[in-house]
């Protein structure tokens, strides 16, 4: 049986978000065929990187928390099955929160008026795992999300 993190990020009105985990790394898509991006992510010894669509992903481990970015904005995370942390930049911005509840992950990007909720399956993925990849997909599908301010 193939080893799946798989969800749905917005809602009835969000997108799909399917990946293979294979070994290190994460390969999928978020989105549909036509309305969607691919999802390329490995995790090394110092963080993750990768690809979603034609953007870059490059977040290291740096005093116990996950920084970089990913495409143009700033990430930091922390905490592995419990996760918190922000995306973006101070004045637009999204606050990150997610719980992972055996292979169950949800979450929050953002206020619960403004903001999107995930729920995800994760296989053997780590719930910071699960949450990188639902910014990933929100980074990837969201137009405000890649804007900078």
């Amino acid at each position: 049986m193939e080893d799946l993190i798989k969800g749905r990020l917005g809602g009835a009105d969000g997108y799909d978000i399917r990946c293979a985990i294979e070994g290190d790394k994460i390969v999928g898509r978020a989105g549909g065929k036509l309305h969607g991006k691919d999802i390329e992510l490995e995790i090394t010894e110092r963080g993750v990187q990768g690809t979603v669509g034609r953007e870059s992903v490059k977040i290291e481990l740096e005093a116990g928390e996950l920084r970089g970015n990913v495409g143009s904005q700033k990430l930091t995370l922390r905490g592995v099955d419990r996760v918190t942390g922000f995306f973006g930049e101070p004045i637009v911005g999204w606050n990150v929160v997610a719980q992972q509840q055996g292979e169950h992950l949800s979450g929050q990007l953002g206020s619960t008026v403004l903001g999107r909720i995930f729920e995800l399956e994760l296989g053997s993925a780590p719930g910071w795992v699960g949450t990188l990849v639902a910014i990933v997909a929100f980074y990837a599908l969201e137009p405000r999300a890649s804007v900078s301010a």
